[in-house]
């Protein structure tokens, strides 16, 4: 059995990550960029990169599409763009990423660090209302918060 972890890493072999500062690049060079948040809607609408566009990880293949409900004609017509996936933390932005590259997708990456380091290197985030979201706001929301249910008990026990 494969864990998660290492679903990402064996997927990082195919898939090519960029730092924030080298999105932050990207997006001046060439304004046709296409940045795609694959995270659940709520947490896009919570804060997310200006411009961005919301695909949650789940329809991600069919919104890739034309005949589907969750067809996105902006992705669907962005084969030959320059794509970037962000998520919060970089991991399902990476199967994202993968999953694109098997559609077809020829010029896709993955945002290395996530939202967590975008809001690290002090990029601006925005609400679903279009204001602007405190740094400080962030870093709260970005923090890891387990139940005790969430935790290996075998961990819980040591």
């Amino acid at each position: 059995m494969v864990r998660f972890i290492e679903l990402i890493r064996n997927c990082l072999s195919d898939v090519r990550e960029i730092m924030p500062w080298d999105l932050v690049e990207r997006m001046k060079d060439n304004p046709n960029l296409l940045v795609i948040d694959v995270r659940e809607p709520y947490e896009f609408d919570a804060m997310h990169i200006p411009d961005s566009i919301n695909i949650p990880r789940g329809i991600l293949e069919s919104a890739c599409e034309w005949d589907y409900e969750e067809t996105e004609p902006e992705l669907v017509n962005a084969r030959n763009r320059e794509v970037v996936i962000v998520c919060r933390s970089g991991h399902r932005s990476v199967l994202a990423a993968h999953s694109m590259q098997v559609l077809g997708y020829e010029d896709v990456v993955s945002l290395r660090t996530g939202l967590r380091g975008w809001n690290d290197y002090e990029e601006p985030l925005e609400n679903s209302e279009g204001q602007a979201v405190e740094e400080d706001e962030a870093d709260s929301y970005f923090t890891a918060t387990l139940r005790p249910d969430q935790i290996d008990p075998a961990r819980r026990e040591r």
